[in-house]
């Protein structure tokens, strides 16, 4: 199993509207990319400095699959409209233990 983590920190024009309808994008690729295995979505209340805003982990059968979603054109839309609202992201990519 691949796990994909990525955080993000949003602009502070529309903020909340930002982050909620990214959120649902994100949310509905469960049903439009077939090697999206799982998503979770969550959104931040952390006050302290260092915190990002929205976070998704999501989970892949392997690394062929990563690479799927990461070009399926459902998730570039996505990141089109992530990238108009958001200051910066962060990922990680990692294997599983159960997948060594």
């Amino acid at each position: 199993m691949v796990r994909h983590i990525v955080m993000f920190d949003f602009k502070k024009e529309n903020k909340k509207e930002n982050i909620e309808k990214a959120k649902e994008m994100l949310e509905n690729l469960i049903d439009s990319v077939p090697t999206l295995k799982d998503i979770e979505v969550g959104v931040n209340f952390s006050s302290e400095d260092r915190a990002m805003d929205l976070s998704i982990i999501t989970s892949f059968d392997n690394k062929a699959g990563l690479q799927e979603y990461s070009t399926h054109p459902e998730h570039l839309k996505v990141v089109e409209f992530i990238k108009t609202v958001v200051i910066s992201s962060k990922v990680s990519d990692y294997r599983t233990l159960s997948s060594i």
